[in-house]
């Protein structure tokens, strides 16, 4: 089906809606709601993090689910790392995990050579991880879109290609700050210039947590040209963390197989799949 011409995202003449659930692995009750949103709902893809406690658990459902396109959650804070502490001191805590202070680490990337070695070391043990798995590498994201940093964007496309990667997240919603604008710019500039497929705008930033069902009709309203990605954090129970303690993991969970969502979606006649269905360049072969 012919479209409206996108902004770049290597489809131009198509239009489409992704449906990602991140966090795919930091809980069996993560993985329980992808599966039945996959299943019963709208839900197209999922972004697996590679050393969360339930991520043998998330791989097993994924294997399951042949039509479920699963790509790389990074976890760069906040979050366990893959490599031990050993190897990442300047990243990683007692208990070999990241801590939540972005602005901080942000700065130590750009200027500390040997933080930003431990770095690259860190991104490529994930990337590893990940093929692991044996599952197909449909797209790459970084958890609270870290992969914003110059610096995180440089070693995911330095170790990614080695790996299948050909589609990352472009963290580009509509209305943002208006200071965020030269940043995503940047991004789809590089993204383009590397070969990367990217999505043209996401949905689920502003209302993290929070993508109950009104949420995900408005996005759904009149979506803008190209190809949208909706994400969210579905789980059959609330509180999952601290971080995530306003979360309503539930009301999105059931927002992704609410049946007014589905009508909706059967109205707009988009095509939805995730991004290597959607994308040409992120579909090819290697």
């Amino acid at each position: 089906m012919a479209g409206t011409r996108g902004r770049g995202s290597g489809l131009r003449e198509k239009r489409g809606l992704i449906f990602t659930a991140d966090d795919f692995g930091l809980d069996v009750a993560v993985n329980e709601a992808v599966e039945r949103a996959h299943r019963e709902g709208v839900l197209t893809a999922a972004s697996l993090m590679v050393a969360a406690p339930a991520a043998a658990d998330a791989v097993a459902r994924a294997r399951r689910l042949p039509r479920l396109r699963v790509g790389l959650h990074l976890v760069l804070a906040d979050g366990p790392a893959v490599l031990p502490r050993s190897r990442i001191p300047d990243l990683a805590d007692e208990n070999g995990r990241f801590g939540s202070a972005m602005a901080r680490d942000g700065v130590r990337f750009f200027f500390v050579p040997r933080v930003r070695r431990q770095l690259a070391a860190e991104i490529r043990a994930q990337f590893e991880a990940f093929a692991a798995t044996g599952l197909r590498l449909d797209h790459v994201n970084a958890h609270k879109h870290f992969h914003l940093h110059p610096t995180v964007l440089s070693l995911i496309l330095e170790s990614g290609r080695a790996f299948g990667l050909r589609a990352l997240r472009l963290p580009a919603e509509p209305g943002m700050p208006a200071w965020l604008a030269p940043w995503i710019a940047l991004m789809r500039r590089r993204l383009e210039r590397a070969g990367i497929a990217h999505n043209d705008f996401v949905f689920g930033i502003k209302r993290s947590g929070a993508m109950d069902e009104a949420a995900m009709l408005a996005a759904l309203e009149r979506p803008p040209p190209g190809v949208s990605e909706i994400y969210c954090h579905p789980a059959t129970r609330d509180g999952l963390t601290a971080a995530m303690r306003a979360y309503r993991h539930r009301d999105e969970l059931a927002a992704l197989c609410s049946p007014r969502v589905r009508a909706r979606l059967a109205e707009l006649r988009l095509p939805t799949g995730g991004f290597s269905d959607l994308l040409p360049q992120a579909g090819a072969s290697a």
